[in-house]
């Protein structure tokens, strides 16, 4: 097939490679780093549901209810039920990495009762990027079966959608990280030895949606490589 190199080789499948070692070794690191700090109790005795408990009073929210979830670091704020849940390895434990789970995800619900802007955009644009992340790779794929540069750009743009998801994702984790430090910090939650090591454990979670987020970039650059070998066929 003219432009295709081959059945066998394509060399941009180096930028999904890359992409994807850039996940697994951040997904082992904030796994690492999880751990490590699971083994380091806080010397208050403080558990990690009392900490979201009292960040959620401290802002001035009480219509936010805290539960339990199963799995590992399953831990999420769900804006629509008006719910904190912390998983099995969160809630309940008095870890320095499960405090700072907790303060993070309880910075979501801060986030959101605030009215921060890119928490708003992020969910103004979810239906969109459903629908992109579910159209975009069946239609990718028909336009490369059945050689239709229409079809091929069309999937692009859906896909380009992911990519700017991930992109406003980007400050949103960050920020809520930032205000768990600084809650922690501030208001004496934690001693400041433990507050590094909270911050240790969040910089690890920040890193996944970075790598998440270059994933999806080296994704988006290889198809618009083929599209673009593709139209010059």
């Amino acid at each position: 097939m003219p432009g295709y190199y081959g059945y066998y080789y394509d060399p941009t499948y180096i930028l999904v490679v890359i992409g994807a070692v850039l996940s697994l070794f951040a997904s082992w690191r904030v796994n690492a780093t999880f751990n490590r700090y699971s083994r380091v109790g806080n010397r208050s005795g403080r558990r990690a549901e009392e900490i979201a408990q009292f960040m959620l009073n401290d802002a001035g929210i009480y219509d936010v209810r805290i539960e339990r979830v199963s799995g590992n670091l399953t831990d999420h704020y769900s804006p629509n039920e008006k719910v904190l849940r912390l998983s099995d390895s969160v809630y309940g434990s008095t870890s320095v990495a499960a405090l700072g789970v907790a303060a993070h995800e309880t910075g979501h619900a801060i986030q959101h009762n605030r009215g921060y802007v890119p928490v708003k955009i992020r969910s103004a644009i979810v239906p969109v990027v459903n629908i992109g992340s579910t159209l975009s790779w069946p239609i990718i794929l028909a336009g490369l079966i059945f050689s239709a540069p229409l079809l091929l750009r069309a999937g692009i743009i859906l896909f380009s959608l992911v990519v700017i998801f991930q992109l406003v994702t980007l400050p949103v984790e960050f920020d809520a990280s930032g205000r768990a430090i600084k809650i922690l910090r501030d208001r004496n939650l934690l001693y400041p030895d433990e507050v590094s090591g909270a911050k240790s454990v969040l910089w690890a979670a920040a890193m996944t949606y970075v790598a998440a987020m270059i994933s999806a970039v080296l994704q988006l650059l290889r198809l618009v490589l083929i599209f673009g070998r593709r139209n010059d066929d």
